[in-house]
């Protein structure tokens, strides 16, 4: 885990509606409690690499969650292109060659690589590559030994799993999880949830966080709450057995 991450910084926000006024509605709301902001394939579709550069033009952080799977030479190229345009995160799939094209396009900027392992809305048995004789997490576990391997600087992970990617790949590794959820929140499809608590207690480092903070009455107090229980796993005593 990288502990010189602040509490407010580890929460991304997702924007998935295809509405980007609606989005930017929600950026201006969560204005000076949420920096990072995840785009991904809904409104990068609708409102394309305009809506990437504002944000990065008023100063957010840009998680661009594209999930580039294409030929190792076209991976490269739009790995180059996303580098250039300032984003601090952006997705490739956990293929090695696709790992390998988007490694070798990292350039001075701050962008950081990641592979994504398995989605949280399934499990092992849906991975269609790995067959259904592996759970979720021997599966993610090896995604993420390749993605190390090529050269990735972390992972997409549920929760779950990631004590096992902190274990296995170090303390200098990204870990971001989806499918966070405070206790009373909805599943909304995700099979392998987590809590902001358990999550950061695990060793993950980001938290992508959509409906939760997006459909609630006060979207900044939700994203507040989160923050909370981030810095309270954060400060919480270090167990004897605890691998993050």
């Amino acid at each position: 885990m990288d502990t010189g991450i602040k509490p407010s910084e580890r929460l991304i926000v997702a924007l998935d509606s295809p509405d980007s006024g609606e989005s930017w509605e929600l950026v201006e709301k969560l204005d000076g409690i949420v920096t990072f902001f995840k785009v991904g394939i809904i409104l990068h579709t609708s409102a394309g690499p305009d809506f990437v550069r504002r944000l990065l033009g008023r100063g957010k952080k840009v998680f661009l969650d594209l999930k580039f799977f294409d030929i190792k030479d076209t991976v490269r190229e739009a790995v180059r292109q996303a580098c250039l345009s300032g984003v601090h995160l952006l997705t490739v799939h956990a293929n090695s060659e696709v790992m390998k094209g988007a490694a070798e396009a990292r350039g001075g900027g701050p962008a950081r690589i990641l592979a994504v392992t398995l989605l949280t809305n399934l499990g092992g048995g849906d991975d269609v590559q790995a067959g259904s004789s592996r759970g979720a997490r021997e599966i993610v576990l090896e995604k993420a030994r390749l993605a190390a391997e090529a050269g990735c600087d972390g992972v997409i992970s549920s929760g779950m799993e990631a004590a096992a990617i902190r274990k296995q790949e170090g303390r200098d590794f990204l870990i971001v999880t989806p499918g966070i959820r405070p206790g009373s929140a909805s599943s909304d499809g995700h099979l392998r949830l987590s809590t902001p608590f358990d999550s950061i207690r695990s060793g993950a480092d980001y938290l992508v966080v959509g409906r939760p903070v997006r459909n609630a009455s006060d979207p900044a107090a939700a994203a507040l709450a989160i923050i909370r229980e981030i810095g309270n796993a954060l400060d919480a005593p270090t167990s004897g057995n605890q691998t993050s």
